[in-house]
């Protein structure tokens, strides 16, 4: 159902690709948008247990994709250095593929927040997360991405270190 990688010798470990998802701040978010147009969209998310969690609003353009087709991919850029002596980057990143839906259960949706928030705003008390989270939970929306296929991959010259 998937294709395999072409360039074999680049591919990262499950392990490798799973690490990433795991340490990622930002990744790109791609649906199936308007008139059958990719939509792409940058968004902070946590991983968890073969699954992506995301934030949003309750409605937009990302929501009705989902709603509308739910089949989605997701990418993370782990290292991207740019050698401009060789004419390329020394990259390592995952695409996972899946199928996402909204969350409506108000208990699922606030353990996923408050995870998500934990990871980036650890530096903060657990009280004024919580304030936080129950200022903004009415119009908070909530996507579980639940992953099919990942795979990772990283410049040849990385794979040779």
């Amino acid at each position: 159902m998937f294709r395999e990688m072409r360039r074999k010798n680049q591919i990262l470990s499950q392990e490798e690709s799973i690490a990433i998802l795991q340490n990622g701040t930002t990744g790109t978010l791609a649906v199936l948008g308007d008139d059958d147009y990719p939509y792409a969209v940058p968004i902070n998310y946590f991983y968890e247990d073969n699954k992506i969690y995301f934030h949003g609003a309750k409605a937009g353009h990302k929501i009705d994709a989902i709603k509308k087709h739910n089949k989605v991919s997701f990418c993370v850029i782990a290292q991207d250095d740019l050698i401009t002596e060789e004419f390329t980057t020394y990259f390592k990143s995952v695409v996972a593929f899946g199928t996402a839906r909204v969350m409506e259960d108000d208990a699922e949706k606030r353990n996923a927040i408050e995870k998500l928030t934990a990871k980036y705003c650890s530096n903060q008390s657990e009280e004024k997360r919580a304030d936080a989270i129950k200022r903004e939970f009415p119009a908070l929306g909530m996507i579980e991405m639940t992953i099919e296929h990942i795979t990772g991959k990283q410049a040849l010259e990385l794979t040779k270190k």
